[in-house]
């Protein structure tokens, strides 16, 4: 859960590639789909809040959690500049706390593959179905098993005018962990020279019945699983997914923490 520290400041010139606006298209549709067309919501794992602003741009109420304060910086700066009334706040996803409920919680660019350890993964739906309002949602995305599989060990490069990176990939199939080194070059100023960046992350790959399993032991309702950016079911060869859980048992819930 360290990842995106040094890196942060680079992230969204490396990440330009993400059409975050048809994403926040399909999340805005599933939203409505499932009777969240107003109110707070919550962005779990929001990075530099390109998804938390594109949110509130669609008239909602957003606050964005990160347990990284480099990332929070860049969001923050965002939201300076659009003068959107968004509160971050520096927390771990397994541990984080709200001073109410949310209409809906999200998560995207497979935040919940960071978790590697099943139990922590049912803690954050615990802290989701806590927070939630009764009836309410959660929507978030993962990359698949199939999509480690086809990434496996391999290296990817790019060079851009501004700066270049390196990626080295690993995946372990028995443990259904993906781990990639990152390098990242950014060049700056005129003079020709570049600074370098280093991460290692590491996501689990999680099976939808895993998933469904760990939100029901947490109290969750499942309602759904989607084939990205489509309203049909997942498919083998479905590289990210899109899981939907309801609220559900409000009288006790506290008691579950």
């Amino acid at each position: 859960m360290e990842a995106y520290s040094g890196f942060a400041e680079v992230y969204d010139l490396f990440m330009d590639n993400v059409p975050y606006e048809d994403w926040c298209r399909y999340l805005t549709e599933l939203l409505r789909k499932y009777g969240v067309k107003e109110g707070l919501v919550l962005d779990l794992g929001c990075g530099t809040g390109t998804m938390t602003e594109l949110l509130a741009g669609e008239g909602y109420d957003m606050i964005g959690v990160d347990s990284s304060e480099e990332m929070l910086e860049m969001a923050m700066e965002k939201r300076i500049r659009s003068g959107r009334d968004i509160l971050y706040l520096c927390q771990d996803m397994r541990e984080f706390e709200l001073y109410g409920t949310v209409r809906a919680v999200v998560s995207v660019c497979d935040c919940m593959n960071y978790i590697l350890d099943p139990e922590d993964l049912e803690q954050v739906f615990r802290l989701v179905n806590n927070y939630l309002d009764p009836g309410g949602v959660f929507i978030f995305d993962l990359n698949t098993e199939y999509k480690y599989r086809q990434m496996g060990e391999t290296t990817i490069a790019e060079n851009r005018e501004d700066g270049s990176f390196i990626w080295d990939n690993y995946y372990d199939e028995e443990e259904r962990i993906n781990e990639y080194d990152l390098a990242v070059f950014v060049k700056e100023g005129d003079d020709g020279l570049y600074r370098k960046y280093e991460e290692t992350h590491y996501q689990r790959a999680y099976r939808p019945e895993e998933i469904r399993e760990i939100g029901e032991r947490a109290g969750m309702e499942f309602l759904a699983f989607y084939h990205a950016f489509t309203y049909e079911a997942p498919r083998e060869d479905s590289e990210r997914i899109y899981a939907v859980f309801r609220e559900k048992g409000t009288t006790e819930r506290n008691e579950a923490l």
